[in-house]
């Protein structure tokens, strides 16, 4: 049981540094975001947990016995490799400004303050909807491949909400601070190592 709650905490500790390093932005701009909407947005994401979750369920349910557990230590450990790889790529040149540009949701996690669309200061229902569905497309593969190596659906689900908003209220005052942005650029390589050593344990234990 403990040992269950460890990794499913571990896990939602992976999936929501990028909604740390969201708010941390929202914190230093000065964007706020209420209790209501932090709410929304973990609701969001832990709802696509469970999905996520579902599906591997349901797939692994075909497989030989032991089977889903390896290779779901497997897809963790490559998506592990995967953040690790996004850590270590030289950053890109920013494309300009198009005009009536079509909302990219990978984009907004990299510069999250475009979330605000309306400039309005304040993350409002629409926005925080949009945000959460990037952040939830993000760690779908996180899902899947958590449920094949054998974490508890609903005590995953259940950590990764709470973590969710701990981490939005707690960025929000780190980024309020004048936290330096470019300690967000460590995200990656922190939810990769987490992520693979999750990997690692599911194919030991």
């Amino acid at each position: 049981m403990h040992v269950n709650f460890l990794s499913a905490f571990l896990f939602a500790l992976s999936a929501n540094l990028d909604n740390f390093a969201v708010a941390i932005t929202f914190g230093m701009r000065k964007i706020k975001i209420g209790f209501f909407i932090n709410f929304f947005i973990a609701a969001i994401i832990g709802a696509g947990t469970f999905f996520s979750m579902s599906i591997g369920k349901t797939v692994s349910g075909y497989l030989p016995a032991g089977a889903s557990n390896r290779i779901g230590s497997i897809l963790l450990i490559g998506i592990g490799i995967w953040f690790l790889k996004d850590f270590f790529k030289k950053p890109q040149k920013k494309e300009p400004e198009e005009q009536g540009q079509k909302i990219d949701l990978n984009r907004m996690l990299k510069e999250p303050e475009k979330a605000d669309m309306d400039c309005s200061g304040t993350i409002d229902a629409k926005e925080s909807a949009v945000l959460a569905l990037a952040l939830t497309i993000n760690n779908f593969g996180m899902g899947v491949g958590a449920s094949f190596a054998g974490l508890e659906i609903y005590t995953t689900t259940l950590c990764t909400f709470i973590v969710s908003m701990l981490f939005i209220t707690l960025g929000y005052h780190v980024g309020e601070r004048c936290i330096p942005k470019f300690l967000s650029r460590y995200v990656s390589l922190l939810s990769g190592a987490i992520v693979i050593l999750l990997g690692i344990y599911g194919m030991l234990f």
